[in-house]
Formats: structure tokens, sequence, C-alpha cells
């Protein structure tokens, strides 16, 4: 009888240790327990909005200065040019470096960024320079940031890894992104009130406040040194390290092209400026609400899928996602009413959320913790800049092609991708994590 009771009460608690580990894996909020993380999360936020922030004041700024859609996307040329050529080299400094020293000093050199064009902004300015060097002066700084953006923009995601257990990394994932996107919302949303309430130089003073706020934030992480990297080890050779680990890894080399090639061709968001005030007439209070509707989508979809998150044909889900994101362009593109214009940006966004949670999801559980610098870099060559070369694309196909063309044929382009992507990536589609 003894051995028997012993055997029930082991398998007892075998059950309750099941039931517990089960309640800690669909806990939502179990990766937020780790103080560190919030502090990163935090800063993430207001750093992110206040980014946001000034693409949303450039936009108008650039578009008012030159009335020009073409020059708008050249906004995003002046800081691709720097990003894609750095950004490899960047990725084998970063796993070399103190990760939180280099995030504190490229934002540090963001606000430097923002002060300059602070001081572009103000009334003496304008009385000694005319538009166009203003629109030139504009260009040169933002090729500033391109550089800063190649080495401190994968950080805030290398150093994610570091502040969680693995276990927790996958929720941990899911809640750095709903941080992106409500940084993101905030910030394209409150920079068109920003414009109409304070002007362009009350917005960038806002600006470069919520950037010494993420400062201070960011200065409470602990460092984070390189994890078993050799400093010997030649730079070439570190740099293809990672760049060859992406290309052999196929469902993220599947992800981060596919999601390349969507923003690349559906960057409607660019010619928001266009539509706001020359389309549908609703002036800078529109603007704001215009430039924040994906985010509001997006946010939505990552808020849900942190509560319920996908278990199973995340891969196939990603794909559909996307041709729904080519299809609400398209719609976008031939509205002619506000709230249609907007309902179809927001459901933009809730179909791109879905793209990011997955894509980040693959990028975190596929990559050594060595190697994260130099993939994350890879990553930003094919995700991040490509918002920026998705706003040149859009202003040189508003030139080439009118404005309503150009974001009808981003829109499908799109679904072109998908489709191709469907065909020739089947490890893609058939992936589960």
């Amino acid at each position: 009888m003894i051995p028997g009771s012993i055997f029930l009460r082991c398998l007892s608690k075998r059950k309750t240790d099941m039931a517990s580990d089960s309640t800690v894996k669909n806990d939502p909020f179990i990766a937020l327990k780790t103080v560190e993380l919030r502090h990163l999360l935090s800063g993430r936020f207001l750093f992110i909005m206040s980014l946001r922030m000034m693409s949303t004041v450039l936009g108008w700024w650039i578009f008012n200065l030159t009335n020009a859609p073409f020059a708008i996307g050249l906004i995003g040329l002046s800081e691709i040019i720097p990003a894609i050529s750095l950004a490899l080299y960047a990725g084998h400094v970063i796993d070399l470096s103190e990760k939180r020293k280099l995030l504190l000093t490229g934002i540090s050199l963001y606000l430097v960024a923002v002060l300059i064009l602070l001081l572009l902004a103000t009334p003496y300015t304008a009385r000694h320079f005319s538009n166009h060097w203003i629109a030139v002066f504009i260009y040169i700084t933002i090729f500033g940031t391109g550089i800063v953006r190649a080495f401190a923009g994968p950080v805030f995601n290398v150093i994610l890894a570091s502040v969680v257990p693995r276990e927790n990394l996958p929720n941990a994932t899911t809640w750095n992104q709903g941080t992106y996107l409500m940084g993101s919302v905030s910030g394209h949303a409150i920079g068109g009130f920003l414009i109409a309430g304070l002007g362009i130089l009350g917005a960038f003073g806002v600006i470069a406040a919520l950037i010494v706020i993420s400062i201070a934030i960011v200065f409470q992480l602990k460092p984070k040194p390189p994890l078993n990297v050799k400093g010997e080890k030649k730079t070439w050779d570190s740099v293809k390290e990672g760049v060859n680990f992406v290309f052999k890894t196929k469902e993220l080399l599947g992800a981060v092209s596919l999601d390349m090639f969507a923003v690349l061709f559906g960057g409607a968001v660019a010619m928001v400026p266009v539509y706001a005030r020359d389309i549908l007439h609703v002036g800078p209070q529109g603007y704001g609400f215009l430039n924040g509707a994906a985010d509001i989508g997006a946010i939505f979809s990552v808020l849900l899928l942190t509560l319920f998150p996908l278990r199973k044909k995340q891969g196939t889900r990603l794909l559909v996602a996307v041709a729904g994101f080519g299809l609400c362009i398209i719609l976008f593109a031939v509205s002619r009413m506000f709230w249609l214009s907007f309902v179809a940006l927001m459901f933009s966004g809730i179909l791109d959320g879905i793209s990011v949670v997955v894509r980040g999801t693959i990028m975190q559980l596929k990559t050594p913790d060595n190697m994260r610098g130099r993939v994350l870099s890879v990553n930003s060559m094919f995700i991040n800049s490509s918002n920026e070369l998705g706003q040149f694309e859009s202003g040189l196909t508003a030139k080439l092609m009118g404005v309503i063309p150009s974001v009808i044929f981003g829109g499908c382009m799109t679904l072109a991708v998908v489709i191709v992507t469907w065909i020739k990536a089947p490890s893609l589609r058939k992936m589960e994590y």
C-alpha cells in the first residue's frame, strides 16, 4: 500500500507541475514580470514615438516647403543610403560592443539631429535661407540619422534576448512589437496635432524632450557585454558569417524577404501628406489621424495576439495577412472619403501587425545569441530600410505615374510578391513554431 500511495502522490504532483507549467506558458504577462524588460520597453516606446513624430513632421514640412510629392520620397532616400551601406559592418560592431552603451550613444545622437532640425525650423533660419536650402539642410541631417540608425537600430532587439529567459522570449517579442507599434501610432497621430497646435518648431521641442526621457530610462539597464564573440575574428569573416546564416535559414530568409517587398511596394503612408492636403482635404488634423490609422490597427492586432497567440499555421497566416495588406492599400488608393481611407489604413495595420509578430518571433527564436547583432543588422537591411526605400519608391512612382496610380501599383505589387512567395517558399508557408 505504501508504494502505491507514493506513486499516486508523485502522479498527482506531476499533474500539478504540468498544470503550473501550462499556466505560466499561457500567461500573456509573463515576460513583463522582468523589471529590466519593462525599462527596455518603456525606453523604446518613448524613442519610437519621438521618431514617428519626427517622420510625421518632416513629411508635412518638406511637402509644404517644396509642394512636390517626390521631395517626400527623398527623405527616405537620404536615410536609407547610409543605413544600408553600413548595416553589415554595424552588425559586426554590435556583436563586439557593450550594447547598453552603444544604444545610449545612438539615442543621444538622434537628439542632436532633432536639435539641428529645431534650429532649421526657427524664424531666423526662414529669414536667412530659402525653402530650397532649408530642404537641403534637412536631407543632410537625415543622412546623419541614417548613419546612427545602422548601429542603434538593431540594438533594442539584440538586448531583448538578454533580459528574459528563452522560454519567455516569444511572449517578450510580442510585447516588444506591441511597444514599437504603440510608440509608432502615438507618434504618427500626435505629430499631426503638434503641427496644428504648436507648429513645426514646437513639435521638434516636444520630440527633443521625449528623447531625453528615453535616454534616462535606458540608462537604468544593466551593461550588456558581448557573448562568445572572438574580437580577433576578421571583420569581413564576421560579416559573412551573419549573412550566410540568414540565407541558409530558409524560414528566416522567406519571412524577411516577404516583409521587405510588401513594405517596399505597399508604402502608401508616404503619400498620406498628399492625400490629406490635396485629395481628401482634411488638413493637418486629418493628416494626423490618417498617419496613425495603420498603427492603430497594428497595435490592436498585436495586443490581441499577446492575449491569444497564434498556435499553428503561422507561416500560412503570415502570407494571407500580407495579401490582405495589399488589398487594403488598393482600397485606400481609390477612396475619396476620409472615413473609408481611415478604415482601409487601419485594417492594413491589423494585417501588418500579424506579419510583424510572426516575423519577429521567427527572428528571435532562430538566431543564436552570439550572432544577434549581425543577423538583426541583416534584418534591418531587409525590413527597417525598406520603409525608407518604400518612401522613395512611392515618391518616384508618384512623379512618374501620378499619386493615385502609384499607390494602386504598390498594392498590386504586394499581391504579386505574396503569390511568388507562396509558390517559391513552401518551407515558409508550412512553418509552425
